[in-house]
């Protein structure tokens, strides 16, 4: 993207933000309860319509019919530990599928339900040992009543199953020969492409021949600029093609297709100065997706790219007639798709930074549309803070991204500021409605989410300047974006916060280290304080999978030289110099980043008679999901920048 213009994005900021009335105070129950309402989708035959609400004080899944309400609905699902968040149809429409772990440890199990006996436990289709678990789910035209499934029954293979809905029957579908390999089966369920990770970081794509299954390399790309691998990866429908992301000889990512017989590259999708959004890849079925594909034919029918907001390109023209009409349901931008076969039926829902998440039926014989729900439908949006974009150069003048938050009914004018730091560091902060953000703006905060260099969304040069710069110009990059808040009136220099979860937990205590009288507080949660600790104990199966991030970014354990400077960018070897007051947060599940990596900050801290709260969730892993546990992590928060920053506090006793 171009460089911002700081005094631009600042104008519009004061344009923009309500002054005059201070808001309610909102209860933390409301900003971290589970939505009333969420994920609809509808089946493949457009008869009913599938979608998460509370019951049993957790997320559990519904149905109902096109034309029902949710009075009329049915809960087919009775999870009473932990929320459904993953769901699919089955190619009938007389099932559901979700993913479900214990206590957040990510060992992810797929449970079938019938919907004609909906009162019936649920079946776990995938019964494993623990540290297996799922890691797709797909249909398979070519097997009708049956899903691919993909799980490391072999701990360090990622093995393709093909399940039997009805019965349960498993077998092998197509076995990883190589940690380091992955094959792309086409819509038949037949290997079409493989990728291989080389020694070097290389990734190369090859064609799999379909009658003996030889493979011919068709192009190689580079390492360190997809640290999180090439996404998307997707064979055309027809298997001729492979659509992935990629930079080819730009800086802003496109979605091209590589021919199979030619290896020919053909852009599909492309916007001069913005990259696509590979996030939905981190987390399908979970975040907005980076393409759209059609129920009917597996084409893609439109593309997400990275902006002040999220810009969506249309790549079919038949649904471009579609898109024009759910474009006038919301001035939000598009989030979740789904349609039956027909076509006929779509489901939209809408990302917005003060009404997310609003959901429409849409009738596209007739053109007629009715929404379905609001996932929060009790709230006042009036109260509720608009998200602006804002930009502004590092200090060696790498433009930098960033969205602000600025409380209702306040003079935007020496606030309190929280520097909110996202986890990855391989991701990216986008526009839309954060929970987080619109809780610290209604206690009275500003709040600066800054796509600071490693993420991604912003180009190939923003994501590879992180190269060997943890805790040096990454911190430098918040440090510079907390500075130019105060430099713009915004800011309260004596009470600035830091606040993230996992690499943003590290960041958080990097910014109390590295800067100790930066910040009048700090909350790092699920953070990592021990860099070489947290790399020598990923799962095993994922170490192919961080030869062009972690390894790459930062450094191999197993290296003495690498090492030695990967402990001099720990906070854990720093921890003598912390004197901010600090909050601590855990999973004791946290397969990603142990309990341990909390465990020694806090015992260093109080070793050493500094104060330090820490909060451990004995049923949570890497963050936390059940809304109790929300609920006591953010009235904690709210205690700790009440005390030291200043800000509002809706409890009058914190103990």
């Amino acid at each position: 993207m171009g460089t911002p213009d700081a005094d631009v994005s600042t104008d519009h900021v004061a344009a923009t933000s309500d002054r005059g009335v201070l808001p309610a105070l909102i209860a933390v129950a409301e900003f971290f309860a589970d939505p009333e309402f969420a994920a609809p989708t509808i089946s493949p035959d457009g008869t009913r319509i599938a979608y998460l609400a509370p019951r049993f004080g957790h997320r559990n899944l519904w149905v109902r019919g096109l034309s029902e309400e949710h009075a009329d609905a049915v809960c087919v699902t009775h999870d009473d530990r932990r929320g459904i968040t993953t769901y699919y149809w089955s190619d009938d429409s007389r099932r559901l599928l979700y993913l479900q772990d214990t206590d957040g440890n990510e060992d992810w199990h797929l449970y079938r339900v019938d919907l004609d006996a909906p009162g019936e436990p649920a079946v776990d289709l995938t019964p494993m040992a623990p540290g297996s678990r799922v890691f797709g789910v797909a249909p398979l035209p070519s097997a009708p009543g049956s899903m691919l499934v993909w799980m490391n029954r072999r701990p360090m293979f990622i093995d393709a199953f093909r399940i039997d809905l009805a019965t349960g029957d498993t077998t092998v579908h197509h076995e990883q020969s190589d940690p380091a390999d992955t094959v792309l089966l086409d819509r038949e369920g037949e290997p079409a492409f493989a990728i291989r990770l080389g020694d070097d970081g290389t990734l190369e794509f090859s064609a799999i021949d379909r009658a003996t299954g030889a493979r011919r390399l068709l192009r190689s790309m580079g390492g360190a600029e997809y640290p999180v691998s090439v996404q998307p990866q997707l064979v055309t429908p027809d298997g001729r093609g492979l659509l992935v992301g990629a930079y080819q000889d730009g800086d802003d990512l496109r979605l091209i297709r590589i021919d199979r017989e030619t290896g020919a590259e053909t852009v599909v999708a492309a916007v001069d100065g913005h990259s696509l959004d590979i996030m939905g890849t981190m987390a399908p079925e979970v975040l907005p997706p980076t393409v759209f594909t059609s129920r009917a034919t597996g084409e893609v029918i439109a593309a997400r790219f990275v902006g002040d907001r999220p810009r969506i390109e249309v790549l079919d023209p038949r649904f471009a007639e579609v898109y024009a009409e759910l474009s006038k349901l919301s001035d939000g931008v598009l989030g979740t798709l789904s349609s039956d076969e027909s076509q006929r039926w779509w489901i939209a829902s809408f990302i917005h930074d003060r009404d997310p998440g609003v959901a429409w039926l849409h009738d596209h014989a007739t053109g007629q549309s009715r929404m379905l729900f609001r996932p929060y439908p009790r709230r006042n949006h009036a109260d509720l803070a608009s998200m602006t974009a804002v930009g502004f150069p590092a200090r060696d003048g790498l433009p930098l991204h960033a969205f602000l938050t600025l409380p209702v009914g306040v003079a935007p004018e020496n606030l309190p500021l929280v520097l909110m730091v996202h986890g990855g560091p391989w991701a990216h902060d986008t526009w839309g409605y954060n929970p987080q953000a619109q809780f610290l703006a209604n206690r009275g905060c500003a709040v600066l989410q800054v796509n600071f260099r490693g993420s991604t969304g912003y180009g190939k040069r923003h994501t590879t300047a992180a190269i060997g710069e943890f805790a040096r110009a990454m911190h430098d990059d918040l440090i510079d974006a907390a500075d130019w808040a105060i430099e713009k009136g915004y800011a309260d220099p004596a009470r600035i916060g830091i606040l993230g979860g996992s690499y943003g937990g590290y960041a958080a205590l990097v910014g109390v280290t590295v800067t100790p009288d930066r910040f009048a507080a700090a909350v790092d949660y699920v953070g990592i304080s021990d860099l070489a600790s947290f790399l020598r104990t990923l799962p095993p199966f994922t170490r192919p999978y961080n030869a062009n991030s972690w390894y790459r970014y930062v450094g191999d354990p197993g290296d003495p030289a690498q090492e030695a400077d990967m402990l001099t960018r720990s906070p854990l070897t720093m921890a003598d110099r912390i004197r901010t007051p600090l909050l601590v947060a855990q999973g004791a599940n946290d397969v990603r980043v142990p309990q341990a990596q909390s465990d020694n900050i806090v015992a260093s801290l109080r070793d050493r008679g500094v104060p330090v709260r820490y909060l451990v969730a004995e049923d949570e892993g890497h963050g936390f999901d059940n809304p109790a546990n929300q609920v006591r992590l953010y009235e904690a928060i709210e205690d700790h920048f009440a005390e030291h920053l200043g800000t509002r506090r809706d409890r009058t006793d914190p103990a």
